[in-house]
């Protein structure tokens, strides 16, 4: 025992110590240097504003600054972007992250998505314009014919065309109504003086 002490306060033990500390504290500057060239320690990369851009467009602009990327779907058309167009990203412009760091886009889609057309039929002008606009549509006008329930919903049109409940039609379209001005029709005015 007293003889590894004796070793432990050795020249040889104490040189033998210094450079296995030298050599240990090279390693560490060496591993550190390492990583920091190989990780991109301290490089980042500004976030280019992609807003608006075509997805082909976005591709070329994110692999010429060195960021990757993924495109996700989106179901809420907005008319101010272009269709196929950038309408959101994750990290925003102008964020600084490292190279090769992924980015999340949000695509505005071709259009609006399709929603399907109430049962309006028989319901009073007032509430078909609430139940439309509640699904996303509009009422564009009200037409009217000689029905006897007045402001009473009997048909509707899109584009000229009649169109009936359960139909599928892009959100926002807008609808004519044809009501009800609370008059006898033509033909059963005629057919009750006939029966009289």
């Amino acid at each position: 025992m007293r003889h590894f002490f004796e070793f432990l306060r050795s020249k040889v033990f104490l040189i033998q110590l210094a450079l296995a500390l030298v050599v240990l504290v090279a390693l560490c500057f060496l591993v550190l240097g390492w990583l920091k060239s190989t990780t991109g320690h301290g490089e980042f990369v500004e976030v280019p504003d992609f807003s608006k851009m075509s997805v082909m467009e976005m591709r070329k602009t994110a692999e010429g600054v060195g960021l990757r990327y993924e495109v996700l779907d989106s179901t809420n058309y907005n008319p101010d972007y272009p269709r196929f167009s950038i309408l959101e990203q994750d990290p925003p412009a102008g964020s600084k992250v490292k190279a090769n760091r992924k980015i999340y886009f949000t695509v505005n889609p071709s259009g609006y998505k399709k929603v399907t057309v109430p049962n309006v039929i028989q319901v009073t002008q007032r509430n078909a314009t609430a139940m439309l606009r509640a699904v996303g549509l509009d009422v564009q006008r009200v037409t009217y014919i000689d029905e006897l329930g007045k402001d009473m919903v009997y048909n509707m049109k899109y584009k000229g065309k009649y169109i009936k409940p359960g139909d599928k039609l892009p959100k926002t379209s807008k609808i004519e109504l044809i009501c009800g001005n609370g008059n006898i029709p033509e033909s059963a005015r005629i057919q009750a003086e006939s029966q009289e």
